[in-house]
This record gives structure tokens, sequence and C-alpha cells, in this order.
């Protein structure tokens, strides 16, 4: 029996905003949990930011709608949090079809995957995120399906194995990735549509900011709202969670309005500084610069000083501290840039990368 999850996605119905009387039964509670998965966006002209990326996938739709048919499989890639998981769920949403979500490593055999796309009904959307962990097996099943909507299934084993054809109908695949480069040639050509997500602006954040603001039922100023976006690290997903946090903060330690002042003060207790570093940012800086002069220094030795896995400090912390011209990558090893020694209030040595 395959363990693959199957899920047929419904979005939620939008739930009332808090108002200042709100009750605290745990009825209530559940209510304000509901509200905050409805923070994802249900259409695509709904979504905020990625505008090329809306515009083509509406045109992609649009057409295959005109036409009546099912659209070309979808292919997304970019960094955590962007909104690939988001996207997949509007496409399902404005083919008015069923949404079918499980993720690459589940799928570790062919029969996993033949499990799946066997009880797949016509026009649904079948998402698979980080599709480029999945199993060769299931991948080589996965270009058949794709390309033909066939999949053959073999019955038995050795010489009296039997392959048996069974046609699939026509669905819709949108595979999500955070490495693009890891996807095998004859899979990612297998794409009719793909979309590059890129980091959001600190305009674009804001307006994350101020739409989840007004589901959460939080007052919010609109300088606040700048304040959590710019240090969001140009992630909605982080944008979120901040407000979150801070309006948990000024529940505590005010009436509950989000100012410049909450925000700062909320987001000094959760150390996230200006920039949106958080403490094992700083403590790479730190390591890099006071333990290390400055470099250049490799990752393993970074990962040492600060107790982290040296997979911890390339895939979480770096890409961002290179992303903010903090640390450039050489081929020596990590090197701090001039920003990098200020934001520390350190002066830069002569030299320095920036300076």
């Amino acid at each position: 029996m395959s363990d693959i999850e199957r899920t047929e996605f419904k979005l939620p119905e939008s739930a009332p905003a808090r108002g200042p009387e709100s009750s605290v039964e745990p009825h209530a509670q559940r209510g304000e949990h509901d509200v905050e998965k409805s923070l994802r966006p249900k259409s695509i002209h709904e979504f905020i930011g990625q505008p090329k990326v809306r515009r083509q996938l509406d045109l992609v739709l649009s057409g295959a709608r005109q036409r009546s048919v099912t659209p070309d499989h979808i292919l997304l890639s970019g960094p955590p949090g962007l909104g690939k998981t988001t996207m997949a769920m509007i496409v399902a949403q404005e083919l008015g079809t069923s949404l079918r979500m499980t993720s690459g490593p589940a799928l570790e055999r062919a029969g996993d995957l033949a499990a799946m796309l066997s009880n797949i009904m016509e026009g649904d959307v079948l998402f698979i995120d980080e599709i480029h962990r999945i199993a060769r097996p299931a991948e080589e099943m996965l270009y058949m399906a794709m390309e033909d909507f066939r999949i053959d299934v073999i019955v038995g084993k050795g010489p009296g194995a039997t392959s048996i054809p069974l046609d699939i109908p026509p669905f819709t695949l949108v595979g999500a990735t955070t490495r693009a480069g890891m996807l095998t040639g004859p899979l990612r050509d297998r794409f009719g549509f793909t979309a590059q997500m890129e980091f959001y602006d600190v305009e674009d954040l804001t307006q994350v900011v101020t739409r989840a603001a007004g589901i959460l039922g939080v007052d919010i100023d609109s300088d606040a709202a700048v304040e959590i976006a710019s240090r969001s690290r140009g992630t909605p997903r982080i944008a979120n969670r901040l407000l979150r946090r801070v309006r948990d903060y000024a529940d505590v330690h005010s009436d509950g309005r989000v100012t410049v002042r909450a925000a700062q003060g909320a987001l000094e207790v959760f150390d996230v500084d200006e920039l949106g570093l958080d403490r094992l940012d700083r403590a790479v800086l730190d390591a890099l610069i006071r333990g290390h002069g400055g470099g250049p220094v490799g990752v393993s030795t970074l990962a040492i000083a600060v107790g982290e896995e040296p997979s911890t400090v390339e895939e979480v912390c770096e890409p961002y501290l290179v992303r903010a011209g903090l640390v450039s990558r050489t081929g020596r090893g990590r090197v701090a840039t001039s920003a990098a020694w200020r934001h520390l209030g350190l002066e830069p040595p002569e030299g320095a990368i920036g300076s």
C-alpha cells in the first residue's frame, strides 16, 4: 500500500476579522487559526508580487480554458517562501479542478507514483514539491505520464514479469523546486512553462503585510508595515511570520495596535535586526570577521565556529548574506565585505571588498 499523501485541495472560507472584543473561548481560537490559513491568496489576481510570473501564467491558463484543453505542465523554481505552493493552489482554483499534493522525497518507488496517478481525474492538478528529489525509477515513469498520459505497471518479478499499460486522464503537473540545477534534462524539458520566482522588494512585501494584517484583524500603521517588510529578507513567508510575532508583542505590551515602536520592540525581542539578520546570521558574520579577520574562510570552519552543520550555514544563512552584499564567495573561501564590517560597528580594513 502506498504511503503517499493524497490531498484534494479546497480553499478555506474567509473568516471574519477579530474585533476588539473577540471571545477567548476555545472555539474562537480555532477560528483564528482558520483565518491564518486563509492568508494564502485565492486567485492569480489576488497574488501580490511576481508580476512577470503572474502575467505569463495567466496567459497559459486563459489560453487553455479558451481551447477547453488541459494546460501544459508547469515548473516553479525559486528559493523557499516565495509562493510556489500557493501558486499551485491557484492554478487548480483557476481551472476549477482538484489539487493532489505530494513531494519528491515521498516518491521513493515507481509504484508510489503509479498509485497516485491511477486515482487522478481528468483535468486534475498534481503538485509535486521539491520535485528535484524524486527517485529515479519514479522519475522515469513520470516521463511517460507527462508526455503520453500513460504508464506501464510491472506485475510479477524475474522472467515472468509482465508490463501492463495503463492509460491515465490528461492532467497538469505542477512541479516546485528550490534547486532547478538539480533537475535532470529530460524532466526539465517536459515542462511546457517554467517560471522563476524572484525575491520581493519592500513595496510588494508591504502590501503582503498590510493584506495579512487585514485578514488577521490587526490594526497596523502604514510605517509599521514598511518596518516589518524591510526586515523580511524579501520573502512573504517570513513577512507573515514576523507580523504574527509583532501582533503578539502589541497585544501583550500595548493596546494591540501595531506601531513602528511596537514593531521595532518586537523584532528586537526576536533577534531580527534592521537588515533582517537573525542570531545565526550575525554569529556567522562575527566568526568571519572577529574570529578570522574577514576571511577567506571555508564554510566548514564557519560552521564549527557557530556550532552548526555546514549545510545549515551554506543553505540557510549564506544565500541571504551574499544577496545582501555582506559576504562574498571566492575560490579560497568566504570573505566579509566592507558592509559586513560596518554592520557589526567595525571599521573595514584597507582592501576590503566594496570599500
